[in-house]
């Protein structure tokens, strides 16, 4: 599976926020968006809007491609209800964003890391895959080795607040997907519009 190796500072000031929860936030020495000074652009035609939103959301999961996303969205809009909703259902439920929210990871790149290397088991087997979809009921735990590692004991000291739909036993290097996230119960670190992402995506497939 592809993966971002690309800038990730400069993905955080394009969008003004710490996007990935880095413990050494990019903005601090360089609050500005890339560019000349974060001079201010043109306004955007709607295609471009709906193209801004769709990077935001695909930079907040882990820098995603825009394959996988739109493989996301197909099925999203397979399945009855709002389509909005069920996308975000269905990224939020990804093992690395899951053990990123449970604060089992620092950022959901270590998450990555941690996932690649053999260290996550999803009830009791390992699982190396980061876009592996936990269910209802599914407990995700780290391998003592990991819960002894130093990056990871300082991301499990950090105070983070879990969402509801997680529950979660960090000194012990585990949790348990308590129940499916809704829509309202999902925190995104920067405003997105995902009907609009759903627009843009509705002319890509």
């Amino acid at each position: 599976m592809a993966r971002y190796t690309g800038p990730k500072n400069r993905i955080a000031r394009r969008f003004g926020t710490n996007i990935f929860g880095r413990l050494r936030n990019p903005l601090l020495h360089k609050p500005n968006p890339p560019g000349m000074h974060g001079a201010k652009r043109k306004k955007k035609s709607d295609f471009g809007l709906q193209l801004d939103e769709q990077q935001k959301l695909k930079a907040v999961y882990g820098m995603l491609s825009h394959k996988q996303l739109l493989r996301y969205y197909k099925e999203a809009i397979r399945k009855e209800g709002n389509t909005a909703h069920i996308l975000m259902q269905l990224l939020e439920s990804r093992l690395d964003n899951v053990l990123h929210k449970m604060g089992l990871a620092s950022t959901i790149f270590h998450a990555h890391q941690l996932i690649a290397h053999g260290h996550v088991l999803v009830n009791g087997k390992k699982v190396d895959v980061r876009s592996f979809r936990v269910r209802q009921g599914d407990e995700i735990s780290l391998r003592e080795k990991a819960v002894n590692n130093p990056i990871v004991k300082q991301a499990l000291s950090l105070s983070r607040e879990i969402p509801e739909y997680l529950s979660v036993e960090r000194e012990k290097g585990k949790g348990v997907v308590s129940s499916v996230p809704q829509f309202d119960q999902i925190a995104l670190p920067l405003p997105i519009n995902v009907a609009l992402v759903c627009e843009f995506l509705a002319h890509q497939h």
